[in-house]
């Protein structure tokens, strides 16, 4: 590459490039970006085109992605949600058709080949998933896909919650899942994106990236003055705090999401290697 870009946001490899990147990266050949969509209720998005690759991130049921190339069992391409560029399961993808109305607000919920909840559920779909609905069906939705969705379950694209811990807070007892991004399983950095996006406010994928918004907080060495919604930093791991005292995470020492003060994370996050807390950041962007 020419110029410094992060290869985990940029649809670049040495033999194929997308094709706005031309003049930019050094590449073999340069192609446009083919539009698909998530039909599986997670797409795991790995760093290789294998099924036993590190895991880097998932895509959501009805999400959109930029694909590059299609080669074997994977497609290669850059999720339009967060940017993050890598290999999805062929399996995983289809044509879009017709654009999302709603999303999934509640932590998860079963689609039904039809409306009653005496069916066998074809999927699981978890929080932010996205739907195109056609119509009511007694209290279902029924979707422009054939699948019927409890509609107290669903929220339209543009509402959004007034209080993103709070929707973090829905998530304690979530298994701490490395790369993950659903209600079944994810990582520090994948809680505070599906959080905000809940709220409505532009949250990257990983905690590098995340430490970036807001404005930064000087708490001094006592860690007083801290708010509900204030982000705590370390180097890869990043938590919410509650209020002045308590931290929200999902972190591999409970091996799930967990509340605990913030003072005994620190410690314990320190004894670990992980080293002292990098930024404590304030004020998220403004709502989308």
């Amino acid at each position: 590459m020419r110029a410094s870009f992060r290869a985990r946001l940029t649809p670049a490899r040495p033999d194929l490039a997308a094709a706005h990147l031309a003049g930019e990266v050094d590449a073999t050949r340069f192609v446009q970006a083919h539009e698909m969509r998530v039909i599986a209720p997670a797409a795991p998005l790995r760093r290789a085109p294998g099924n036993t690759a590190m895991l880097d991130t998932e895509a959501l049921f009805g999400e959109s992605v930029d694909v590059y190339e299609l080669s074997g069992d994977f497609a290669w391409g850059q999720l339009r949600t967060d940017h993050y560029v890598g290999y999805l399961p062929r399996s995983s993808l289809a044509e879009p058709a017709g654009s999302p109305t709603h999303r999934v607000a509640a932590l998860r919920s079963f689609a039904y080949p039809g409306p009653s909840i005496k069916l066998p559920p074809l999927h699981l779909l978890s929080m932010g998933s996205l739907v195109e609905a056609k119509g009511e069906d007694g209290p279902f939705l029924a979707t422009a896909d054939g699948l019927y969705l409890w509609a107290g379950h669903l929220t339209p694209v543009d509402s959004f919650a007034q209080d993103f811990v709070a929707v973090a807070e829905r998530f304690v007892g979530t298994p701490y899942l490395w790369g993950g991004r659903t209600s079944l399983g994810l990582d520090c950095s994948g809680l505070v994106q599906l959080a905000m996006g809940a709220a409505g406010l532009p949250c990257p994928r990983d905690s590098d990236m995340q430490e970036t918004l807001g404005e930064p907080v000087e708490a001094g060495e006592g860690l007083a003055g801290l708010r509900r919604g204030d982000r705590v930093h370390w180097k890869g791991h990043v938590g919410v705090m509650l209020d002045g005292e308590r931290l929200l995470h999902a972190n591999g020492f409970h091996m799930q999401v967990e509340i605990e003060s913030l003072a005994e994370a620190r410690e314990r996050i320190a004894r670990a290697g992980a080293g002292p807390i990098t930024a404590i950041r304030r004020g998220p962007p403004r709502k989308v």
